[in-house]
């Protein structure tokens, strides 16, 4: 360690649609949905991350609340780099130091993204104050958080679903062999929910609560051997305008969900038909790895196993997968150097 060590801070985010975590020293310090609330006439940021997301929807005029990220890449550039300067004072508890460290980052992207929005991901780090910015994509770095060797001549598929992409990659000897991007993930199934409840149930929901009712009642098949129990939803009435109240099952979740995972499948059938013979062998002795936010509905791993009768294992903790595997990516720079680009 230098003398000047200490001015330089090291740290692994995970900028995701839904959430962003911030790893420092091997510890989460940050974990906040990616929201800010904005004052319309000053522009000045009101709030970031749990307290934005209190007041999504309970906004009046004169506030709103933005979601930075769209589709796993930055949709609001000035949003986004207000939020990444935010959570990074949240690492030191809002404190202010005497002086500002220098940042080292390794931030973790999509690996369908274009050059132009790669660009925006490095150009925000940069302006919330990062000296060096390194880039991972989302399935190597959830690769090697579930702890496997991606550097071995070994086929393993990873499927990383997330809010606003799921990535879908083969990894062998330290790089993607075949991947697919598709951008349909956890915010479609929330979408999926809200029309369902409009059209079955005549009831208007708003997104936080169709995104309680996914992580409460959310299935990916309508049989489940321990079902979680019914679930009361609140909402407007469309024909008379009035609050009510009803009670919904996880099958009916189960059948809202139906199109959206069937494209996730199709992406999947997609990735194993474009993999060399040889990976394909691999991949039928390993499996596929599940990680990310919406590989924790209820049902999903038995569904994708159904479709394409190869064992599914669900990572340890499927949220944390990514930023677990940034940060050891961060730790190990030197011998990670081919797959994070400067």
């Amino acid at each position: 360690m230098g003398l000047f060590s200490f001015l330089t801070q090291e740290i692994a985010i995970d900028l995701g649609t839904a959430n962003t975590l911030i790893i420092m020293n091997d510890k989460v310090v940050v974990d906040e949905p990616s929201i800010v609330a904005r004052d319309i006439q000053t522009g000045n940021i009101v709030a970031i991350g749990k307290k934005a997301q209190q007041m999504h929807g309970k906004t009046h005029k004169l506030i709103e609340t933005v979601r930075p990220l769209k589709d796993g890449v930055i949709a609001d550039f000035q949003s986004a780099e207000a939020m990444i300067r935010g959570m990074i004072k949240m690492i030191n508890g809002g404190k202010k130091s005497m002086f500002s460290p220098n940042l080292r980052m390794v931030v973790c992207i999509p690996s369908g993204i274009t050059e132009v929005e790669k660009r925006a991901v490095r150009d925000s780090c940069e302006h919330a104050g990062a000296k060096e910015v390194y880039l991972i994509h989302e399935p190597m770095a959830a690769a090697i958080g579930i702890g496997i060797d991606v550097e071995e001549p070994m086929g393993n598929m990873i499927i990383d679903i997330g809010g606003g992409t799921s990535e879908i990659a083969v990894i062998a000897l330290g790089g993607i062999v075949c991947d697919k991007s598709i951008r349909i993930a956890g915010d479609d199934f929330t979408q999926d929910i809200e029309e369902y409840m409009r059209r079955q149930h005549n009831i208007l929901v708003g997104e936080r609560t169709a995104e309680q009712l996914k992580i409460e009642v959310g299935a990916a098949i309508p049989e489940l051997d321990n079902p979680p129990p019914d679930y009361a939803v609140r909402g407007r009435d469309l024909m008379t305008g009035i609050p009510k109240e009803i009670v919904v099952s996880y099958s009916e979740i189960a059948h809202a969900l139906d199109k959206t995972i069937s494209k996730i499948e199709e992406a999947i059938l997609s990735a194993l038909e474009m993999t060399p013979p040889e990976l394909s062998a691999d991949i039928y002795k390993t499996g596929i790895y599940l990680a990310g936010g919406g590989s924790m509905l209820r049902g999903l791993d038995k569904r994708i196993s159904m479709k394409t009768k190869l064992p599914v294992h669900i990572a340890e903790d499927p949220l944390r997968a990514v930023a677990r595997g940034t940060s050891i990516a961060l730790k190990n720079i030197d011998k990670y150097q081919f797959l994070i680009k400067d």
